[in-house]
């Protein structure tokens, strides 16, 4: 009779296999910036991985029940934010797609030398039927001329332009960096912590 863990590793390899000719993606409410990213960190993680290119269906799943507020909220909010979306995406559609994906913008003070210093970041949550793993993207620090003496509720709307210019990280960085690369890298850093040790680092290597 096998064991749990044959029986585990047998579900991984078969979970592998069924990824080499396409990935399946549904994503928690997201935007389209979000969306595009997803499906970028997903495309650049396998392609660099397997050495070949791959399809990805990368599926807006709208969250009627979570009304975002298009503000970016602190590292704790998002980590239980994205949790909650991508387990309600699971829960309701189960194994219809490889993995179910939540992506969010967050700004989150950190004291220094006594003073708060207040920094952009984008977290992802991937969760699949192998395991769940968190990615980040870079983070941008606002400048401190702009936020200084303001309150933490103060401070989001201190960087102009955040809404129609691709984001508060694309406002900082004058369209450097936007919320498409941010989210693209934090999903690119999730799956290659889901993977971990299934590649073995090693581009176009697959599990026996």
């Amino acid at each position: 009779m096998p064991t749990g863990d044959h029986r585990h590793s047998s579900d991984l390899r078969d979970f592998w296999h069924r990824l080499q000719t396409g990935v399946s993606v549904a994503v928690a409410a997201p935007t389209p910036e979000k969306l595009l990213g997803v499906r970028d960190g997903v495309l650049r993680y396998f392609r660099e991985n397997l050495g070949r290119p791959i399809s990805a269906a990368v599926v807006p799943q709208p969250d009627q029940s979570d009304q975002a507020t298009g503000l970016p909220i602190s590292d704790e909010e998002a980590f239980e934010l994205a949790s909650r979306r991508a387990g309600k995406l699971a829960d309701r559609l189960g194994d219809a797609y490889h993995f179910y994906v939540a992506s969010e913008g967050t700004l989150h003070p950190i004291e220094v030398d006594g003073t708060a210093r207040w920094f952009v970041r984008n977290w992802t949550l991937v969760r699949s039927p192998v395991g769940d793993a968190w990615g980040g993207s870079g983070t941008v620090e606002l400048p401190p001329r702009l936020v200084s003496g303001l309150g933490g509720e103060q401070v989001p709307f201190s960087i102009p332009g955040t809404r129609r210019g691709g984001g508060m990280m694309s406002s900082i960085t004058g369209g450097v960096e936007t919320r498409r690369q941010a989210t693209a890298l934090a999903t690119t850093n999730a799956l290659a912590t889901l993977f971990y040790g299934m590649l073995e680092g090693r581009p176009g290597h697959r599990p026996g």
